[in-house]
C-alpha cells in the first residue's frame, strides 16, 4: 500500500504544514485505491457528493463537509468528479509540537485519533466560507512571506484547530474541559504507539508509572470510557485493519499482536463486535460497514 509522504512547502517559509486547494489534488482524490499519509489532514468540502472509507467506516461526503484524518489512517475515496470544489490543510505533528510547545496537542484535538465518534462533520455554509479565508490567508502567508509571516500562520492555525475542535465537540456532545494532568493524553499516545505490543493496563500503568487506578480514573474523566475500553477498542482497530489490508492469515494476525493463540484473538473480535471475524470481513467486502 502506498504511503504518500509530506514534502515542506514550496513556499516563502519553510514549515511542516501547507494549504492546497483541490484543483492541484483532484486527480489523486478522485483516485480509487487505497492509501495512507504520514501527515495530518483537514479537508473542508465547498461542495462535493460521494464518500470516503476511512477507519473502517464510509463517510457521505455532501457540500459543507469537514474530514479529519491522522497519520497511516488507510483511506479510500469515492468522489464525484463534477462539481468538486475543496481544500486542505495538511501538516506534521512536529508542526504543532514545535509551534506549541505541547506534545500532547493532538490528542487533545477530540477529532484526531479518534475511535468512538465520526470523523466528520457538516457545518454551515457561512462557517465553512470563514475557515476557507483564513486558510487562504495562511497560504498567502507561506507563498508571500515576512519576518513575522510565521506568527500570523501559527496564530491563525491554533485558532481554527480549537474552533474546529469546539464545534466537533458540540455536535457530539463533548467535553473540551483540559484535564488536571496529562494522564489521559499520554495513556492515549502510548496506545498509539504500543498496542501492537502491548495489551494490558498494567503495561501502561508502569510506563506512566502510575497507578491503574489513575490511568482509569483520568482517562474515564477526559474520554468518557475507562482505559480497559479505550485499549480494546485500539486494539480491535488494529486487528480489524490487518484483516482488511495486510493479507495475513488469522494465525499470523493472532500471533503479530502477541495473542497466545489464534483462538483468543477471534474469541476476543466476537466478543467486541458480536460476529465472526471472516463474517466482518465479508461484510466489509461487500460493502456492509459496522
Amino acid at each position: 500500500m502506498k504511503t504518500v509522504k509530506f514534502h515542506k512547502t514550496e513556499c516563502g517559509v519553510e514549515v511542516l504544514l501547507n494549504v492546497l486547494h483541490g484543483d492541484v489534488l483532484s486527480e489523486k482524490y478522485l483516485e480509487r485505491d487505497t492509501y495512507n499519509t504520514d501527515f495530518f489532514e483537514i479537508l473542508l468540502f465547498k461542495t462535493a457528493k460521494g464518500s470516503l472509507i476511512l477507519n473502517q467506516q464510509k463517510i457521505s461526503i455532501t457540500d459543507n463537509t469537514i474530514i479529519f484524518i491522522s497519520p497511516f489512517q488507510k483511506r479510500q475515496w469515492l468522489l464525484d468528479k463534477e462539481g468538486l470544489d475543496f481544500t486542505v490543510l495538511v501538516f506534521q505533528e512536529n508542526f504543532l509540537n514545535d509551534f506549541f510547545s505541547d506534545k500532547f496537542f493532538t490528542y487533545r484535538l477530540l477529532y484526531f485519533y479518534q475511535l468512538n465518534y465520526p470523523l466528520n462533520i457538516t457545518i454551515e455554509k457561512e462557517e465553512l466560507q470563514k475557515a476557507l479565508d483564513q486558510l487562504m490567508e495562511i497560504k498567502s502567508e507561506l507563498v508571500e512571506s515576512r519576518k513575522d509571516s510565521i506568527h500570523i500562520i501559527r496564530s491563525l492555525t491554533y485558532y481554527l484547530l480549537l474552533k474546529f475542535n469546539r464545534v466537533y465537540a458540540e455536535k457530539n456532545n463533548l467535553s473540551i474541559e483540559r484535564a488536571e494532568n496529562n494522564y489521559a493524553y499520554q495513556f492515549k499516545q502510548l496506545l498509539e504507539m504500543h498496542i501492537r505490543q502491548k495489551q494490558r493496563i498494567d503495561h501502561y500503568a508502569d510506563l506512566l508509572n502510575v497507578s491503574r487506578i489513575s490511568i482509569n480514573t483520568c482517562v474515564k474523566k477526559q474520554f468518557n470510557v475507562t482505559a480497559t475500553e479505550l485499549l480494546k477498542q485500539r486494539l480491535l482497530f488494529e486487528i480489524k485493519n490487518d484483516l482488511i489490508h495486510s493479507g495475513k492469515t488469522i494465525a499470523e494476525i493472532a500471533y503479530s499482536l502477541h495473542f497466545s493463540e489464534p483462538g483468543h484473538m477471534m474469541r476476543f473480535f466476537k466478543t467486541q463486535t458480536g460476529i465472526t471475524s471472516s463474517q466482518f470481513l465479508s461484510d466489509y467486502q461487500n460493502g456492509i460497514f459496522s
